[in-house]
């Protein structure tokens, strides 16, 4: 080497329990496990050996193999190993429902309403007026009875969940009609024949891909046959020489012949979309109202709460769900009940919704709000890096997670080039930076959506990609 020989510098690392004496690693110690960070500290020494003895340049000095030196990288890789890998993120992907991003922002007024709740206990399944037990599902019921119209409701963990319950519920060991076109695939892991498999009960397919008719449900059931189930496609569309049938001549036709309607809606709209310039969406009240037996909806979608799965429909129906053996698996834990009860209060006045709700709020932003605010990110970011190019353009956003994926939204973006840099490489510093920003690549170009942005997010996004296209 150049200026001390190899071993000179082995020699001269401190030893693990001189590096504990240290003050840095006292500090440590006062608030984190002795064996964490005596773990990091040797670490540190092992990557400095190594770094010697893979030295063939002679870069690696004394400089090097101080107890200063070591204890910063010691601490670095402490600062790694306690840090929480579910962590805050900044979306600028435009995608509202970013299923990778926890799909639903949770409503402020939500999560500041449990702070007390979640600090202390909490009546998760007592009735506090006689002190006898209750289902814990039972405390969301009045609510989404309320909401949808439906005679009771119950909840599991999410909408995957609520189809095996509702068929192995009530359809175990009978035949399910389903339309062609209906059997769908979501996830890559959720295929409703698999899910139907699994439950007990057996699929009779009826119609074609496209085209499905009353007289092909009319002519599949049979004396075995314990429900007709409609689902709703959620991830894709069958356009062009297409027809289903209406659910309510379905829910005629079924009980006339003595069977179950099942509605398996998917993201599970509560209001009409239209409000907020989007395509019309069945809701829940109106599978109810054409005569749905049971309706299957997830809660983390077009609710914007907790993932989770709801059942609502006739109460015979869900009682005898709720003494399932699989109820008590796929149940959901306090957390998610106080999301759900908190954010379904939104939706008893609609007009709240593009005010108070994160999801809907996304939804009504206009045009003329969201120009101002690409326009204000693309000011922002001159001022702390001029270096770095930007365009503030058009742009399409979606509503995600299985919801309307035809539909684009209308939105403006903010274009990103950084001199020396390609677009991955800009979109990774982004993603690792202290504000975690995820944009999406476009034309070897990041993209900044600021339809899923917050104005208050501006100076961080912006102060974002000037540390990112600084090194």
């Amino acid at each position: 080497m150049s200026d001390t020989p190899r071993s000179a510098l082995l020699r001269q690392l401190p030893s693990i329990t001189e590096l504990l004496q240290a003050p840095a690693a006292s500090a440590w110690l006062e608030c984190q496990p002795r064996s964490l960070v005596t773990a990091c500290v040797r670490r540190a020494v092992d990557l400095v050996r190594q770094q010697i003895l893979a030295d063939a340049s002679g870069r690696c000095g004394s400089q090097h193999v101080t107890a200063g030196a070591i204890l910063e990288r010691a601490g670095q890789l402490l600062a790694e190993a306690t840090a929480p890998h579910l962590r805050e993120a900044i979306n600028a992907t435009g995608i509202i429902l970013h299923t990778g991003l926890g799909r639903a922002v949770f409503p402020a007024s939500v999560v500041q309403g449990m702070v007390a709740e979640l600090e202390g206990y909490t009546t998760l399944a007592v009735d506090r007026s006689t002190g006898e037990r209750l289902e814990r599902d039972e405390l969301v019921e009045y609510i989404l009875t309320e909401l949808t119209g439906a005679e009771a409701a119950t909840v599991v963990n999410n909408n995957a969940a609520a189809t095996l319950l509702v068929l192995a519920g009530l359809a175990a060991g009978r035949e399910v009609i389903v339309s062609r076109g209906q059997l769908i695939e979501i996830g890559g892991s959720f295929r409703l024949p698999e899910v139907l498999s699994q439950s007990g009960a057996r699929l009779v397919e009826v119609g074609a891909t496209n085209r499905t008719h009353l007289r092909d449900y009319r002519q599949a059931i049979t004396a075995q046959t314990a429900a007709v189930l409609r689902v709703h496609p959620s991830n894709y569309q069958i356009v062009g020489f297409t027809s289903e049938v209406d659910l309510a001549d379905l829910a005629a036709l079924a009980h006339e012949r003595g069977v179950l309607l099942i509605d398996d809606l998917g993201a599970g709209a509560l209001v009409g979309l239209e409000q907020f310039g989007l395509p019309h969406e069945p809701t829940v009240r109106e599978s109810i109202e054409a005569g749905a037996d049971v309706v299957l909806f997830s809660g983390d979608k077009l609710i914007g709460a907790s993932q989770s799965g709801v059942i609502v429909g006739r109460k015979a129906l869900v009682e005898r769900l709720r003494k399932h053996p699989l109820m008590r698996a796929v149940r959901v834990d306090k957390t998610c009940l106080l999301v759900l009860e908190r954010t379904l209060a939104l939706f008893r006045d609609p007009g709240r919704l593009a005010r108070d709700h994160p999801t809907y709020r996304m939804l009504a932003t206009p045009a003329v709000e969201l120009e101002q605010r690409a326009r204000a990110l693309a000011d922002a970011i001159a001022q702390v890096a001029p270096q770095v190019t930007t365009t503030v353009g058009e742009s399409v956003a979606y509503l995600g997670s299985g919801s309307l994926p035809t539909e684009a939204i209308p939105s403006y973006a903010v274009s990103l080039a950084v001199p020396g840099l390609k677009a991955a490489g800009v979109a990774r510093r982004l993603r690792l930076d202290a504000a975690c920003v995820f944009g999406r690549i476009e034309e070897d170009l990041v993209r900044l959506d600021v339809r899923t942005l917050t104005d208050a997010q501006v100076p961080e996004v912006a102060a974002a990609v000037g540390r990112a296209s600084s090194g």
